[in-house]
């Protein structure tokens, strides 16, 4: 039963997540914490958190991770499976269909109506990791790791990995 959950638990956001790795990571997010409770809202944004560390496709690495942790070895290969799998079915199926219709502007106006709706899931997730991490470190904890990141990504173009690592470290050490 479980590879059973551990697939579908991949394969729907893998069939939602219209956009790759970004637009899924709030669909696993709900099939992972809400809905099986495989982890915390912390843990999930500390799954989070080292797959953006890792060089590949963030849905992925993070799939293998919990499909690991939940099935062992065929658990974390069901998890990756079903990641891909529909984009693989999609891809084999209607690559015809769409190499026709790539310039449609149907399509790009689709794109377009998407976007906004990635935008406002990646924010509800964002909301609920400032909130588990106000609730579980503090408010100056979580102003100063939010304010550094910023700065450090905005202004002084600082890699997005790198910034991770730093903040794994400074959790590791100060928070841990």
């Amino acid at each position: 039963m479980i590879y059973w959950q551990i697939f579908l638990a991949f394969f729907i956001p893998g069939i939602l997540g219209y956009g790759g790795g970004p637009s899924s990571i709030p669909l696993i997010e709900n099939e992972v914490v809400d809905r099986y409770g495989w982890l915390t809202v912390n843990e999930f944004s500390e799954v989070l958190a080292l797959g953006n560390a890792l060089p590949g496709p963030i849905a992925t690495k993070m799939a293998g991770y919990i499909g690991y942790q939940q099935g062992g070895v065929l658990g974390a290969f069901i998890g990756i499976f079903a990641t891909v799998a529909p984009s693989l079915i999609l891809m084999i199926a209607l690559l015809q269909l769409l190499y026709k219709f790539k310039d449609s502007p149907q399509v790009k106006r689709m794109t377009n109506y998407i976007r906004p709706t990635i935008a406002v899931l990646l924010g509800g997730m964002t909301v609920d990791f400032f909130s588990a991490s106000y609730h579980d470190v503090g408010t100056w904890q979580t102003l100063l790791l939010a304010v550094l990141s910023f700065l450090l990504m905005e202004k002084w173009k600082i890699h997005p990995a790198y910034v991770i690592t730093l903040s794994l470290v400074y959790g590791a050490l100060f928070l841990g």
